[in-house]
Parts: C-alpha cells; structure tokens; sequence
C-alpha cells in the first residue's frame, strides 16, 4: 500500500502544492514540524506495515530536526516500510545500504534544521530591534495585575487565583512580584 503524508506549518497554508499520484490513503496535517508529536503523523506510523512505502513531498515536511528524521526513517525502514521523498528523489528502503542516499538525508536533513535556527534568529532579531524602537510591546495582558492583586487580599492562594482567572501560576507570580 502507499500512504501519503503531507504537513505544513500553519493553518492558513495550503497542502495543495505536496502533490502525490497513486496513492492509497493520506495524512495530512497543520502544525509546526519541530517535534515529532504530531496527531497525523502518530497516526500513519501506526497505521503502516511491512511492504507498504510511505510518500512524503520533501524530507522537510517529515522532519525539521536531523535527529527526528533519522528517527522515523529508521523505525519506518525497521519494520519493513520504505520511505520515498518526492522532492530529493530518494528512497530508503532498509534493505539496501546506499551510502550516496544516507549522506543526501543528512545533509538536506541538516539544511532543514539549520534553517529552523536561522528562522528563530531572524525572529529573535526582529524583536529585539521593535522592542527597542518601542514597537513591540508584547501579547496583551490577558487579566490585569489589579484582578490577582485583589485576590490575593482575599486570601486565595497561588493556584486558586491562576484556576479562577484561568491563567498561568508564573503569570500570578510576576504580578504579585510587580505590585
């Protein structure tokens, strides 16, 4: 059987552009590829078995972490399921050792990475610049230091005011520290 897996980033991206021909059934999904708990993709390395062949457009829809691609790749190979990225033109099968294709995946899969890290950097960057300008302010309190402050005198502790508000403990913490 083949099985598909498609993943982009966000919600408001488009899947349309992983086109796969010929296969048997598709996961899809829309969320960051940082870890590898993912619903859709928990749920194909499930549902394969050996002999069937997993499609992916491009090793970095699989994996943005060198060491998570590696990983399934492994454990997919491991039980008898070959893995084929459209993109790069590679397949991993387990059966064969080619070393050619084992030093493809480790470098695109390295260029993924790094380019998660470069993307942090850039973001982190930006931030910095707008914070300085006195742009970036921040998210929006979502409940005003006053409401915990007030609590507080009633005699709630910590994790009762964080349950009634429905926030964060260290977001309780930081407002009582402030006042």
């Amino acid at each position: 059987m083949r099985v598909g897996y498609k993943r982009v980033s966000s919600v408001d991206q488009n899947l349309a552009r992983q086109t796969m021909d010929d296969v048997d059934r598709i996961f899809e999904e829309k969320v960051s590829g940082k870890d590898t708990n993912r619903a859709a993709l928990q749920e194909m390395l499930a549902f394969v078995r050996d002999g069937d062949e997993v499609v992916v457009w491009s090793i970095d829809r699989l994996a943005r972490d060198l060491r998570d691609l590696q990983s399934i790749i492994q454990q997919l190979n491991d039980r008898g399921v070959c893995i084929s990225f459209l993109s790069e033109r590679l397949t991993f099968t387990g059966k064969a050792d080619d070393a050619f294709s084992r030093l493809q995946l480790q470098m695109m899969g390295a260029l993924a990475e790094f380019e998660v890290n470069i993307i942090r950097k850039r973001q982190a960057e930006g931030i910095a610049k707008a914070k300085a300008k006195g742009v970036y302010k921040g998210r929006a309190k979502s409940v005003s230091d006053g409401k915990i402050v007030a609590l507080k005198a009633k005699g709630y502790k910590v994790t009762e005011i964080a349950e009634e508000l429905g926030i964060n403990r260290i977001t309780v913490y930081r407002a009582l520290k402030a006042s």
